[in-house]
């Protein structure tokens, strides 16, 4: 079996960085998790509350996935990545889990924050992975900190 680093990265930046040396420490396969709308800096400002990312959030709303992971059954391991919203998954992390079977699938998750902690992160997100097991989550700041 294998193992699959997937990740959302809002800005292209710290979360992606931690996702490609994931990836290259642990012999992974690799997927950016990408909305079929890609997002504006304007739709990421969350200190505006009419912005994208606070409309999608408080209203719970699916966010389309640009791409499919290939191959999904392959995997046993998945390393989960992306920034901290609202003390919890962006929504198109949410969408994305759900379109899989996660049954039998050993689940990392790892999230990026300016300041926000992990917190409640993975209870919430469980729902999205039925039949996976969540083994670990927590705030990195480097694929290091990674197990």
């Amino acid at each position: 079996m294998k193992t699959l680093v997937a990740y959302f990265s809002a800005e292209a930046g710290k979360t992606r960085r931690i996702a490609e040396e994931l990836a290259k420490s642990k012999g992974a396969d690799l997927f950016e998790i990408r909305p079929e709308a890609p997002y504006s800096k304007s739709d990421l400002k969350w200190v505006n509350p009419l912005a994208r990312c606070n409309k999608e959030k408080i209203g719970k709303k699916d966010v389309p996935v640009a791409e499919k992971v290939q191959n999904w059954n392959d995997y046993d391991t998945i390393y989960l990545g992306f920034p901290i919203w609202y003390y919890g998954a962006p929504n198109v992390i949410n969408t994305f889990c759900k379109e899989y079977d996660w049954n039998g699938k050993d689940i990392f998750i790892f999230a990026t924050s300016g300041s926000s902690g992990i917190g409640k992160t993975a209870e919430k997100l469980a729902p999205y992975v039925k039949g996976g097991n969540i083994k670990d989550a927590r705030r990195v700041t480097s694929a290091a900190e990674i197990d």
